[in-house]
């Protein structure tokens, strides 16, 4: 385990909406990889300092590796307007494309809730995404909301999902039946006591993070 740089450096991103602010925490100077982790719905008050978003970020940066967060279009400082999820998509890619364009390492994304949805559209079909993370991964969402998770039947990299037992947008059930039709590798917890936001159990998420990261760096 690395110690985690305390530099953090804000910035704005170029987005296909017009700029993404964006927060980087910095790694260490023989980082291995570098991440991204993207945040909740932005309709529901999803931003970058999301909590999960947060303790995502410390737990990949524990590991010396630089992490990005960003708000999505017309969340925050970020420009534009909410796209139900398909232009933001677009934006995960340039974010994407900032940490190759800033680091030129493999890298590893992460996304809560929403941020899971869109982001791993992106993330499964990038080759320098090397291993990808869900937590609270929406298969129920709200009426009148719903996601596609079709595409991640082809996603052949390492993947982890990270659920809490008593998320009310992911049934514990539905989530099995979901991940038990995926390619390997792959990785489902589920956090017993948690909700959706795992309020009360952010440091048994980190753990969580913290310990499937090792086990993806040694193999």
């Amino acid at each position: 385990m690395h110690t985690q740089s305390s530099s953090i450096r804000s910035l704005f991103l170029d987005g296909p909406a017009g700029r993404l602010e964006a927060l980087l925490n910095a790694g260490s100077d023989n980082a291995t990889r570098a991440a991204l982790v993207c945040h909740p719905h932005p309709l529901y008050g999803g931003t970058l300092h999301n909590k999960v978003v947060f303790h995502s970020m410390k737990a990949l940066n524990s590991f010396g590796f630089p992490v990005l967060r960003f708000n999505f279009r017309g969340t925050g400082l970020s420009k534009g307007e909410h796209n139900q999820g398909m232009g933001e998509v677009d934006d995960v890619r340039a974010a994407l494309e900032w940490l190759d364009d800033e680091f030129h390492l493999p890298m590893v994304f992460a996304g809560f809730s929403f941020g899971a949805a869109v982001g791993l559209r992106a993330a499964c079909v990038d080759s320098r995404v090397k291993a990808a993370i869900g937590l609270g991964l929406p298969v129920a969402p709200l009426e009148g909301r719903s996601y596609d998770f079709g595409f991640l039947h082809s996603c052949e990299k390492p993947k982890l999902f990270v659920s809490g037992a008593r998320d009310q947008f992911a049934p514990r059930a539905e989530l099995r039946q979901l991940i038990a039709s995926l390619s390997e590798p792959k990785k489902l917890i589920i956090v017993e006591g948690a909700d959706h936001f795992f309020e009360g159990r952010l440091r048994e998420l980190r753990e969580t993070i913290e310990a499937w990261i090792r086990e993806f760096l040694s193999t």
